[in-house]
This record gives C-alpha cells, sequence and structure tokens, in this order.
C-alpha cells in the first residue's frame, strides 16, 4: 500500500500562534472523522525577522485600488470641469 506525507508550513505572529495551533488541531480532528490518518503532529519554531515590517499581498492591492479610485475620482472631476467650459 502507498502512503503521502503531507508537509503544510505557515509562518504567523508569535502572539497568534496558540490560536492557529488550536484551529489546526481541531481541522486534523475533523479529517480523522472522515479520512484514516496515520500520526501526525504539530511542530513550533521561532522565526526571527529582522528589518522593518512588510506589508502583505492584500494591503499592496488595496492600496492600488485606493489610488485607482481616486485616480477615477480625478479624472472624472477634470472632464467635468472641461465640460462646463465646453457650454
Amino acid at each position: 500500500m502507498e502512503y503521502r506525507k503531507i508537509n503544510v508550513e505557515m509562518v504567523v505572529f508569535a502572539d497568534e500562534a496558540d490560536a492557529v495551533i488550536g484551529e489546526l488541531s481541531r481541522a486534523i480532528d475533523r479529517l480523522d472523522e472522515t479520512h484514516t490518518i496515520f500520526g501526525g503532529d504539530i511542530e513550533t519554531a521561532v522565526v526571527e525577522k529582522s528589518g522593518p515590517r512588510r506589508k502583505s499581498a492584500l494591503r499592496h492591492t488595496l492600496a492600488a485600488g485606493e489610488t485607482a479610485v481616486a485616480a477615477v475620482k480625478l479624472a472624472g472631476n477634470k472632464v467635468a470641469g472641461a465640460y462646463k467650459k465646453v457650454i
């Protein structure tokens, strides 16, 4: 019989680690109710990150959306101003 080992690696803020581990444990328990799981373990390790905190992809997306909205509003105002001058 063939088996597969599944590894999942995540990096979370240290103050959220316990909550994430708890949710992962509950998720594994739910999986064990419907699938046969052999063994399993959740390991944690401290990861030091030096330098300034970077923006997440979601933050970059939201910022890009805000910039696009501002550009469309500005363009609309310019078009409205030009239209008023023509009339």
